[in-house]
């Protein structure tokens, strides 16, 4: 089977000059659900440039490219509780490539290699798709907070992760 170029998608950390992207795939990603959102939350949601400027040191991001156009984003950040994954988008026109999944893998990885001891996120509970997709990767729902996002409400979902066990540490349990 040969696979045409524009079904190559490639993975890779976030540069800066990819900002005006990465806010403008949020932006699409959830323009569709904004009549759910109150105005403050929409705007939590789909930060734009600027915001995501301010919290670029806050952890890692990583962007899905296409025939060199941003489909795809998604972030972390180190929390004392496991790694936080956020601001996970795909552009409508993306979907259903395995582009979200190919990013929590991205995110599974780095907090396995960080040795984090699980991954957590936030969702609407309105967005079906997204949950299909975390439950999917492993993900369940718990109790924990945040509860809203300026009066959205929200629920955590959480994975817990297993660090992968070397050679060397596989040898010394003999």
């Amino acid at each position: 089977m040969i696979m045409e170029a524009s079904n190559v998608i490639a993975i890779r950390m976030a540069m800066m000059e990819d900002i005006e992207s990465i806010a403008y795939v949020l932006r699409q990603a959830f323009i569709a659900y904004e009549p759910l959102y109150p105005p403050a939350a929409f705007a939590g949601t789909t930060p734009t440039s600027d915001k995501i400027r301010e919290r670029w040191e806050e952890g890692p991001v990583w962007v899905a490219i296409q025939n060199d156009t941003l489909v795809g984003t998604v972030a972390a950040k180190a929390k004392d509780s496991g790694l936080y994954i956020r601001s996970m988008a795909v552009r409508p026109a993306s979907r259903g490539q395995g582009i979200g999944r190919r990013l929590l893998q991205v995110c599974e990885d780095f907090a396995i290699h960080h040795h984090h001891a699980r991954i957590f996120l936030s969702t609407a509970p309105y967005l079906k798709e997204a949950i299909r997709l975390y439950e999917g990767f492993g993900f369940q729902i718990n109790n924990e907070g945040p509860h809203d996002l300026f009066d959205l409400p929200l629920f955590t979902m959480a994975k817990p992760l297993k660090e992968e066990i070397t050679l060397n540490e596989q040898s010394s349990h003999r």
